[in-house]
């Protein structure tokens, strides 16, 4: 069973935007085991997303994310974002588990516009 949780209480400073780009999460699960997922982010800030696996993943564990520069509408000579994680959230959802993590390497500085407002 996986443990629903999170390390942080507090209310997020910053607002996630409902988004759905392309990413490719790269970790260990809780077994140890090495996995690299591709998948989906469900919302995303300059700080932190949130995306579906279907791996088991602990809580501060720490995951490197990857979203193709393709994905993100943005000048051609700029590289693709990647940058570390770590698990501060996990949900049961359809399709999977959905996980939260905050960055803990470089933010995300691009923005779009919410689906949900278009």
């Amino acid at each position: 069973m996986v443990q629903v949780s999170t390390l942080v209480t507090k209310q997020r400073s910053e607002r996630r935007i409902a988004v759905r780009l392309p990413m490719q999460v790269s970790g260990r699960d809780n077994r140890g085991v090495i996995f690299t997922e591709d998948t989906s982010c469900e919302n995303l800030c300059r700080g932190g997303a949130a995306f579906l696996t279907r791996f088991e993943v602990a809580i501060g564990s720490d995951l490197e994310i990857r979203i193709p520069r393709a994905q993100m509408i943005a000048r051609r000579t700029e590289p693709d974002f990647s940058t570390r994680g770590r698990v501060v959230h996990i949900a049961e959802a359809a399709g999977g588990r959905l996980v939260g993590v905050q960055f803990t390497g470089p933010r995300f500085q691009r923005m779009f516009r919410s689906e949900s407002a278009a």
